[in-house]
């Protein structure tokens, strides 16, 4: 999700003249160890200001730039530990309160904590759906994107399929997060043995990824290429698979390095096809 803009300290974000502005242009470009370090030098020089924003809001770009990198767990931590924070100075249901949450969630997807995630994701999605101002219907976009996530990795691709065809509809903007609920539906369908249909959302996703800003799609690099591969293998055509694969993996290693979720998946994707 795009960092939010300040508008007062009751909404305090990464705006152009947040202390954090550096850091999460860092972070948009992909540039994550200076975007982590940068956040990580506010925070500290903020670290004397009780109930200063700014700090704790440095360190969710810190958190994360920290998952970007593959260090998924300590993106964790960082959440857990800015959580009670976050209450004290925004509020429980405060737009800065649900964002991070809803950024917690779906880092414990990357831990293979999945049904923890989906708790989380449904119940940021339900505060948001009855909050009020701008940010509140992009929190509940994201948190339904990772509730796809979720039910995906615990199977449940069926009902993972029925969530995206209905956010899908109801968010018609050919952004970000159209990309990737088209993403977890391919995901979906290739779960259910329906390549095809699977290999379809997976190009529709590919040419609206092509069209993006480079800091609207640089998150997803490698999953278009990812659920490409996966519904080629699924239709028998294995060498245009691997070839998707690895673009997939290259792709996420390069940007994110070897222990992010992404790069791992399509590294077992290849060891899978190296072994069958």
């Amino acid at each position: 999700m795009k960092l939010f803009r300040s508008r007062g300290r009751g909404d305090a974000g990464q705006s152009t003249t947040s202390p954090s502005a550096q850091a999460a242009a860092l972070y948009h470009a992909g540039r994550y160890a200076e975007a982590e370090a940068a956040a990580r030098a506010v925070a500290e020089a903020r670290s004397a200001l009780r109930d200063d924003p700014h700090g704790p809001l440095a360190m969710t770009v810190a958190a994360l730039a920290m998952g970007a990198q593959g260090r998924h767990a300590d993106s964790v931590a960082a959440y857990d530990a800015l959580l009670p924070v976050f209450g004290r100075i925004f509020g429980a249901e405060h737009a800065q309160t649900l964002k991070i949450r809803s950024d917690r969630a779906q880092a414990l997807s990357a831990l293979a904590r999945h049904a923890e995630c989906e708790a989380e994701c449904a119940a940021v999605a339900r505060i948001a759906d009855r909050g009020t101002g701008p940010h509140m219907p992009v929190i509940a976009m994201a948190a339904r994107n990772g509730l796809v996530f979720a039910l995906n990795a615990q199977g449940r691709h069926t009902e993972a399929e029925t969530l995206a065809r209905e956010a899908l509809a109801a968010h018609r903007t050919p952004d970000r997060f159209a990309l990737v609920l088209q993403l977890g539906l391919a995901r979906s369908l290739n779960g259910q043995g329906r390549h095809e249909e699977a290999l379809a959302e997976a190009e529709r996703a590919g040419g609206l990824y092509r069209t993006l800003p480079d800091e609207d799609h640089r998150a997803e690099n490698g999953a278009v290429e990812l659920a490409t591969a996966t519904a080629l293998l699924g239709l028998g055509r294995a060498a245009e698979a691997r070839a998707r694969a690895s673009a997939a993996h290259d792709a996420c290693r390069a940007a994110f390095g070897p222990d992010h979720r992404r790069t791992v998946e399509a590294r077992s994707l290849l060891d899978r096809m190296r072994d069958a």
